[in-house]
């Protein structure tokens, strides 16, 4: 079993003990009402944009998610959390750097030996969701988990669709496709943006991610026989049609949104063993992108 494969396989209990220990941390994590932005990159980057969608639908204040390489520095916020596995990305330190003394910052990092432990005001540790895996899986959704249960969105119904989504067999003929697409809505969209990073970077596969209702304005011609176009969370009336019409094969989302997320990181698993890759070692990627000064 690779690496990957086994970090993916832990995400109920990691989620089971995020949800337990939220309560800890609520004065690090932000309080109804701020004005909050989420950063982060690459993985976390999408799990920030789906945070950020779930607290202004849960009518906590207006939450903004960036790249951490993007964040407006003219643009007032009361706080910053920043997702950071490795806790050593160059522009996450760097941005934790220029907010010192300006904005209250909270890294949520799983490494407590790094650099993020005193860039921030704050550290929420998750270090028993901590990888050796280049290919991020259990951390992301711990960290997006955490934030769930601080905003009363978690429940046991999660990690029971969890499991389901571990022991179930992926759809017949799946692996097989050619082309895959993720779609969301609101909070969703971020999960099928790291749907498709997570294709991209373990079966180096032709992925692409888009809000659904987008995905009728161009998108939808690129769909054809061998196209899989997988839906996070309920679709807009019609468009399952639509796609079967162009030949393309239509995946519903049956589970909860974060648990289809790990049905999909199954998925890039399984093409990659198909196609003789192994997920552990993504071609041009490292653990932690850390730039020479």
């Amino acid at each position: 079993m690779t690496y990957v494969e086994d970090e993916l396989t832990s995400q109920p209990e990691c989620w089971t003990r995020a949800a337990a220990e939220a309560a800890r941390h609520t004065s690090a994590l932000p309080a109804a009402g701020e004005r909050v932005a989420i950063v982060g990159c690459g993985t976390s980057y999408f799990m920030a944009q789906s945070a950020a969608a779930l607290r202004e639908e849960a009518g906590q204040g207006e939450t903004d998610a960036f790249a951490a390489s993007e964040f407006p520095r003219g643009r007032a916020y009361d706080r910053v959390v920043a997702l950071t596995r490795s806790g050593t990305t160059t522009e996450v330190l760097e941005l934790l750097a220029g907010l010192k003394g300006r904005t209250r910052t909270v890294a949520l990092t799983a490494d407590p030996r790094t650099p993020v432990m005193s860039a921030a005001d704050d550290v929420v540790v998750l270090d028993f969701a901590d990888e050796r895996s280049v290919v991020q899986t259990r951390f992301a959704t711990t960290a997006l988990t955490l934030l769930r249960a601080h905003l009363g969105l978690h429940t046991d119904a999660v990690v029971a669709d969890a499991r389901a989504a571990l022991a179930a067999e992926l759809p017949e003929g799946l692996v097989g496709s050619t082309q895959f697409t993720f779609l969301g809505r609101g909070w969703t969209v971020g999960l099928a943006n790291e749907a498709g990073l997570k294709m991209r970077e373990a079966s180096l596969s032709w992925t692409e991610a888009y809000p659904a209702m987008e995905y009728r304005h161009g998108p939808i011609s690129i769909s054809t026989a061998g196209t899989a176009t997988w839906m996070f969370g309920e679709a807009p009336d019609g468009l399952a049609d639509q796609v079967r019409e162009t030949g393309a094969r239509w995946v519903p989302g049956e589970l909860d949104p974060l648990a289809e997320l790990v049905r999909a990181q199954r998925l890039a698993v399984a093409v990659a063993a198909a196609r003789g890759l192994d997920p552990d070692r993504p071609r041009h990627l490292t653990r932690s992108v850390i730039l020479a000064p």
